[in-house]
């Protein structure tokens, strides 16, 4: 009998692939081991950054060695452009630098990947790109500063006028740099270190409402056409020339809401210029009231009035404008002229109440040339006031300032309680004059004051004088027709008449006695602007203005005045020996 051999397990048969994959496993595990072995935790070999080989080195010896090569080769300066505009940026300043740490994790990833250690056993290195770092805040800050002198403001294209001739201004597109967006635009120059290269960096573009193009259509359209001639216009008979140089000192084109150039032209300027005014200087700018007189109590007209021609700011620019883009003989016009009429005609002199002489006054005064001059020019401008019903005459804006441009001369006024020389010495005499009339003629006083102290060549509480900015005499016409001031003077006195309708049949004074009688002092002055002064008593007096109608009193109204005393004033020889 044979001997029993024992059965042996079988092992299942496996498949292929499997027998495969399991000497693919072995076989990477093995490279990765041989790999790592080669290595030995170095940079692989034939590794560069931008030129410097740092393969085979520690990570500590490659980052020295980048350190030292990549600054240097670092670029300096930065060319840029801003829409047409250039400049530079220096990168330390904008935070720009390489990041060696980075850089160095970059080369040496493939320390951890597997494949890439395989990878090493077949392949040398390679080069690897350097990692920018960027400081956010200092490239802000950098760019804000760019942006100051690269920004460029945009500009409209404009056309103008300068002596006679057409001036344009060409358009420009605005741009303004975009900070943010400019920050990760600087990496790439950066990087890339080509000193000669150019980078545009992002900006904000604007551009101009009036294009070039516009510009060209106004100047062929309107501006040159305008300055070609002169043009000729006649105004209340009267003709005179514009040059293209005046015309254009007053002539603007400006854009509407679309951009398009419309022409302008300033014509309250225009009419001021002295080629208008030298020119409509003759004519009557003011109307003319006709002058009234009396043949007995009765108001008669003595002169026809005469209406006054204007013409306005808008009336010249209305006729200018046009003739602007004509040629030849068309550059002529006609200026409407406005006609003013007088408030006092022949005609309606009755109808207003101008019929009769409601008042006259008349002051005497010792004769001196000041007081000729400075009488006789405040006359002059009232002479022929007219007041409606309701107005409010004032002497001080009727004569104006007592000025020698305005006329008048220097002269013997009170200042300060004591005769003193002033320019327009003499006028209260003509105030005292009005106020009379008006005391007279029952109308309403406003404001008015008398003399400091008293003066005996007026009726005493029955007086006024003026000061310019200071003391006024107004008056009211409440008596219900128009009033007309006649006013004239010779070398002795001046006269005030009022004419009108009267309201009262009687207006009369009458004066209280003196009261609160006070003495007045001796003083000494010295200068060439002292004048001697003879003592009077100061006292208050009361006038009553008395209203009769029909033969009878209807009212009574008081005026009160008060004088200071008039003290002596000795005017004795300056120091020096000069009296005054």
């Amino acid at each position: 009998m044979r001997p029993r051999i024992p059965s042996v397990p079988r092992m299942a048969s496996l498949p292929p692939v499997a027998l495969a994959g399991g000497a693919l496993t072995v076989g990477l595990g093995g490279l990765y081991l041989a790999g790592l072995l080669l290595t030995g935790g170095e940079i692989e070999a034939g590794t560069t950054v931008r030129g410097v080989d740092i393969g085979g080195l520690t990570r500590e010896e490659a980052g020295r060695k980048l350190e030292r090569h990549l600054a240097a080769t670092a670029p300096r300066k930065l060319a840029v452009e801003v829409g047409d505009r250039g400049g530079t940026v220096d990168p330390r300043q904008a935070g720009l630098a390489f990041d060696i740490r980075e850089t160095l994790d970059r080369a040496v990833s493939t320390g951890s990947d597997p494949i890439g250690v395989i990878g090493g056993l077949f392949r040398s290195g390679g080069d690897v790109e350097p990692v920018v770092r960027v400081d956010e805040d200092r490239a802000r800050a950098a760019l804000g500063e760019l942006a100051g002198t690269l920004d460029q403001e945009v500009r409209d294209g404009a056309v103008s006028f300068a002596g006679g001739r057409v001036e344009q201004t060409a358009p420009r597109t605005g741009y303004a740099l975009d900070v943010d967006a400019s920050i990760d635009a600087l990496r790439t120059p950066f990087l890339r270190g080509a000193a000669d290269s150019v980078t545009v960096l992002p900006a904000r573009e604007t551009s101009p409402k009036v294009t070039a193009e516009e510009v060209r259509r106004a100047v062929r359209e309107f501006a040159q056409p305008a300055m070609s001639a002169p043009v000729t216009l006649t105004a209340g008979g009267r003709r005179f020339t514009l040059t293209p140089a005046v015309l254009g000192e007053h002539l603007t084109m400006r854009p509407d809401d679309s951009g398009r150039l419309t022409p302008e032209l300033d014509d309250k300027g225009l009419r001021a210029s002295p080629a208008v005014t030298g020119a409509l200087n003759g004519l009557p700018a003011t109307p003319r009231n006709a002058r009234l007189g009396l043949e007995g109590d009765r108001a008669v007209v003595t002169a026809d009035a005469r209406p006054g021609l204007e013409v306005t700011d808008k009336a010249l620019g209305k006729a200018v404008l046009p003739l602007l883009t004509e040629s030849g003989a068309a550059r002529t016009g006609e200026v409407d002229t406005r006609r003013i009429q007088p408030e006092v005609t022949r005609e309606n002199a009755a109808r207003l109440g101008l019929t009769e002489k409601m008042s006259s006054f008349t002051v005497e005064f010792e004769p001196a040339a000041y007081r000729t001059t400075n009488v006789g020019r405040a006359v002059e401008l009232i002479d022929g006031s007219v007041v409606m019903p309701d107005e409010t005459w004032s002497f001080n804006r009727t004569v104006g300032e007592r000025t020698e441009a305005n006329g008048f001369v220097e002269g013997i006024m009170i200042l300060d309680d004591q005769y003193a020389k002033a320019p327009g010495g003499g006028v209260s005499a003509v105030a005292t004059t009005v106020f009379n009339a008006m005391f007279f003629a029952g109308v309403k006083p406003v404001e008015y004051g008398a003399h400091s102290f008293y003066i005996e060549r007026y009726p005493e509480g029955r007086e006024a004088t003026v000061a310019w900015g200071s003391l006024d005499l107004r008056f009211t016409n409440d008596s219900g027709r128009a009033l007309y001031i006649q006013a004239e003077s010779t070398d002795t006195s001046v006269t005030v008449t009022f004419l009108g309708t009267k309201k009262y049949d009687e207006v009369t004074s009458v004066k209280g006695a003196r009261t609160e009688v006070r003495r007045p002092e001796t003083k000494t002055g010295t200068g060439e602007r002292c004048v001697p002064q003879t003592p009077l008593e100061g006292f208050d007096v009361t006038v009553e203005r008395v209203f009769r109608d029909d033969g009878r009193e209807v009212r009574r109204e008081p005026f009160r005045t008060h004088y200071t005393p008039r003290d002596e004033i000795i005017c004795e020889e300056a120091p020096g020996g000069r009296r005054p």
